[in-house]
């Protein structure tokens, strides 16, 4: 049997057992605010919190050009792509009704990689602000064709896993093959390819942030229709919603998630895999309750990853997209085995 399954759906036993919601959230607003301190203060010279406090708010204190021109951008960007991530991953497993289903796996990252490279090597293009448009393409364009080739409103988990592999592994060719024949298009993104929040600038997060905010209130919008969805087309349509209208948001609501994310800091994966996981642990299956602790929960994660790709790789680092990989390759490993002993 596949190792895909349908999500649970709420008012089971995993959703009776869920951490009140107030009590969790709070707890994981702690939890990113230590993460949030911990990237502006760990660098080449390490800031303690009082100096991390002083850097923010007193333009004359000795941390302040470290903290506003280099740290604090890196920061938010890695706030607003670990949100990105972390609902886009709770966003497709519902939608896909499979619970190894990622931004990474399913070829979206991919769509919006082979796009952005083809704009760099073809067409010259160099600034964040044409990198978005065309990770945003890529992406919907991918995200049309897994679903497509996936089989459309007859989809399957394992088809759409299947046909996602398939599309993932054809553009990361693609992408390879681009920029091994144009060596200017490798010095220009070696380190976006492996997913880097190293480059972050004021800018980045500023183009971003519009995007990532459409797209997280659209996700968050979607938790009860997609509630709905996850008992049939024909439970939902009972209960008033319009499967074709749900999917088509939902896809949307990916595509802005994951081709701002990708843009902004390269091809990251596993994010949006594992944070689901560990959060239907704490909360059960009801989105309402999962996708705001993903959003919360997802950037602890991403710049837990880069703060601790700083600590291993110094005097350089390792980039966060590296660390990532290492961290969520076993984990998909142990769901994997894990649904093949249930089937």
């Amino acid at each position: 049997m596949s190792i895909t399954r349908s999500l649970p759906t709420p008012g089971t036993a995993t959703a009776r057992r869920g951490l009140p919601p107030a009590l969790g959230l709070a707890a994981g607003l702690l939890v990113l605010l230590a993460v949030l301190v911990l990237s502006l203060g760990l660098g080449a010279r390490q800031l303690s919190p009082a100096e991390v406090w002083h850097g923010l708010t007193d333009p004359t204190a000795p941390g302040w050009t470290a903290v506003h021109e280099m740290r604090l951008p890196r920061t938010l960007l890695g706030l607003l792509a670990g949100t990105a991530l972390g609902l886009a991953g709770g966003v497709m497993q519902a939608l896909t009704r499979n619970p190894l289903a990622d931004p990474g796996l399913l070829g979206i990252n991919a769509g919006a990689s082979a796009a952005v490279a083809t704009a760099v090597a073809f067409l010259g293009v160099s600034s964040f602000t044409g990198y978005i448009w065309w990770a945003l393409a890529g992406a919907a364009v991918v995200s049309a064709l897994v679903y497509a080739v996936g089989g459309g409103r007859g989809a399957t988990p394992a088809r759409l896993a299947l046909a996602g592999s398939a599309l993932n592994a054809t553009l990361y060719s693609y992408v390879s093959a681009v920029m091994l024949l144009d060596t200017a298009s490798l010095d220009r993104m070696r380190f976006w390819t492996v997913g880097s929040l190293a480059s972050a600038q004021p800018s980045t997060v500023l183009g971003v942030l519009p995007f990532v905010a459409v797209g997280a209130v659209l996700a968050l919008a979607l938790a009860r229709p997609l509630n709905a969805l996850a008992l049939g087309d024909d439970a939902a349509r009972a209960l008033g919603a319009r499967p074709g209208a749900i999917r088509a948001a939902a896809i949307l609501a990916v595509t802005l998630l994951c081709g701002a994310a990708t843009a902004a800091c390269g091809p990251i994966v596993f994010v949006g895999l594992m944070i689901p996981h560990l959060v239907r642990a704490l909360t059960g299956p009801d989105l309402r309750r999962l996708l705001p602790y993903c959003a919360v929960l997802a950037p602890v994660l991403l710049l837990g990853a880069d703060v601790l790709g700083r600590v291993l790789g110094r005097p350089g680092e390792l980039q966060v997209g590296i660390v990532t990989a290492v961290l969520g390759g076993p984990f998909f490993l142990y769901f994997a085995r894990r649904g093949k002993a249930r089937a």
